[in-house]
């Protein structure tokens, strides 16, 4: 079993202790008030601290073990763990085997606001009582981000994460009853929202935009959005920019020029968000777009064209 996970930014772990027994730690640095840490402790992780931010973590592997709120608390793995602002805790391994966790810490600021959106009025934040639990929704939320931290960077997605934690933790909390409350649409706030999005197709769009263009808050033109369109802003966003990105390579453009052209971070962030789109990778999309050679098969060889090392040639 591996746990060589690559090591970066070590001095965004600031929030951490100084470790005793680690084997591997990374974390990116805070960015629209999410940061995201990946780590594997073999034995004793760290000793009693506290954050100033929620930390929501998913254990990936072997036992994790930590005292809070004056209690012995144990998550294996698919187990979801909440730690509320302020909170004294530690860390170590529960069993000889090592452990393998991924954390969001996650600004309170961001999920105040997204909880007074869902809830209908202001209240105070939710707190889970369970710290370990198999809450659906907070997992999917941080297997979202993990995945592909590039997501976070980009405001429109952030909003997203944080409006799926926010609802996770309010499933956690009885005492952050939703009122029964009908929501209204504003439908025209919606349509500008989808139009603006529609002709930014070579760009990333900031949050802060939308809410000039339509008068909403972040988190109520994601909510409303999704009710009307079926999907967040920041898919939508994706989708148009993906299928500039698809007329592009019809043009027989370089993918790394394509990849720019349409607002991407880079090259691998443009393959896996198309292959996620249309089921496969641009080098592919490209091949068959190409005329067909008389009487060749198509075979396969190794290539960086799309940064998943696989191209097709005939």
């Amino acid at each position: 079993m591996s746990h060589d996970l690559k090591l970066f930014a070590p001095n965004s772990l600031e929030r951490l202790c100084k470790t005793k027994l680690v084997d591997k730690m990374r974390s990116s640095k805070p960015v629209n008030g999410v940061e995201i840490l990946q780590a594997w402790f073999a034995g004793p992780a760290y000793d009693t601290h506290r954050h100033d931010t929620y930390a929501i973590g998913l254990t990936d592997q072997g036992v994790q073990s930590y005292d809070y709120r004056g209690e012995k608390r144990t998550s294996t793995p698919g187990k979801v763990m909440v730690l509320h602002p302020d909170e004294l805790h530690n860390g170590r391994a529960g069993s000889d085997e090592g452990f393998g966790y991924r954390m969001l810490y996650v600004d309170p600021a961001c999920i105040s606001d997204a909880v007074r959106v869902i809830v209908g009025r202001p209240c105070p934040l939710p707190f889970v009582r369970e710290s370990v639990s198999e809450n659906k929704v907070l997992a999917h939320a941080i297997q979202l981000v993990s995945m592909c931290s590039e997501k976070a960077k980009e405001t429109l997605a952030r909003d997203e994460i944080i409006l799926h934690l926010a609802n996770g933790l309010i499933a956690g909390d009885p005492d952050c009853n939703k009122l029964n409350k009908k929501y209204t649409i504003n439908y025209q706030a919606v349509d500008r929202a989808r139009e603006y999005l529609y002709h930014a197709n070579n760009r990333i769009v900031h949050s802060t935009e939308l809410e000039k263009v339509t008068g909403l808050t972040r988190y109520d033109l994601s909510r409303q959005f999704r009710k009307v369109l079926g999907t967040s802003p920041y898919r939508y966003s994706v989708n148009r920019r993906l299928d500039a990105a698809r007329q592009l390579i019809q043009q027989n453009k370089p993918i790394v020029e394509v990849a720019f052209e349409t607002g991407f971070s880079d090259q691998a962030h443009f393959s896996r968000l198309f292959k996620s789109a249309c089921g496969i990778t641009p080098g592919r999309y490209a091949h068959f777009l190409r005329p067909a050679t008389k009487n060749a098969m198509p075979t396969a060889k190794r290539s960086n064209i799309d940064g998943s090392g696989t191209s097709f040639s005939v």
